[in-house]
């Protein structure tokens, strides 16, 4: 069956939108996850998501922000740094781009996610790094502080250019070693913690401490 002039235009604006996604999320990989609706088709929106830090899948269903742009064209098209979270209570910042059709109706948006609590677990890097009193690390000073736990694990994951979400196996196996040779594990509902942080469930992060 032919395609009409409105189906030829919304897949050549689609492709075009996939691909600067994918050069977005690989320029800056892990830090920011970069998503793609369709906003034709709410109910199944997400067509594509690099750096996947909310733990979303393609063909799930638009946010309530594509739900209001799908139903006012006169919705801003750009949304900048605005204040956002993660399901699991993570602090991010986010920025959406409506994508209009020639008739002005929005068909598509491309949304970026960034993590500020990786950030965060860069500041404390730095930080660490230009100190120069001699003073020891900073989750030593207060080791049963569960904010010093998922800093420690922040530290680790961006040493490896990833997020604590994205860990492999193996690598989880050696940051719950780092953990526990540091005296994490002693604090009350440690595994609860780094579970949640971690985004898996106890029993992997007992089985992970083996």
């Amino acid at each position: 069956m032919r395609k009409s002039t409105w189906e030829r235009e919304h897949e050549s604006l689609l492709a075009q939108v996939m691909q600067i996604a994918d050069g977005l999320g690989q320029t800056f990989a892990p830090f920011c996850e970069v998503v793609v609706h369709d906003l034709r088709d709410p109910g199944h929106a997400i067509l594509a998501i690099h750096n996947n830090l909310s733990g979303r899948a393609v063909g799930d269903p638009a946010t309530e922000l594509g739900l209001a742009r799908i139903a006012d064209e006169d919705y801003p098209q750009l949304l900048a740094n605005y204040p956002n979270q993660f399901g699991d209570g993570r602090r991010a910042k986010s920025t959406s781009v409506g994508i209009k059709d020639s008739s002005g109706r929005y068909i598509a948006a491309l949304c970026l996610n960034v993590d500020l609590n990786l950030f965060r677990g860069i500041q404390n890097v730095l930080e660490q790094f230009c100190r120069a009193s001699g003073v020891g690390a900073k989750e030593s000073l207060d080791p049963a502080n569960a904010e010093a736990i998922r800093e420690r694990i922040d530290q680790y994951a961006m040493s490896l250019s990833t997020t604590p979400q994205a860990l492999k196996t193996e690598h989880r196996r050696a940051l719950m070693q780092e953990l526990k040779q540091a005296g994490f594990l002693e604090v009350r509902k440690s595994m609860e913690i780094i579970a949640a942080h971690l985004g898996v469930s106890r029993a992997t992060v007992y089985n992970d401490t083996k």
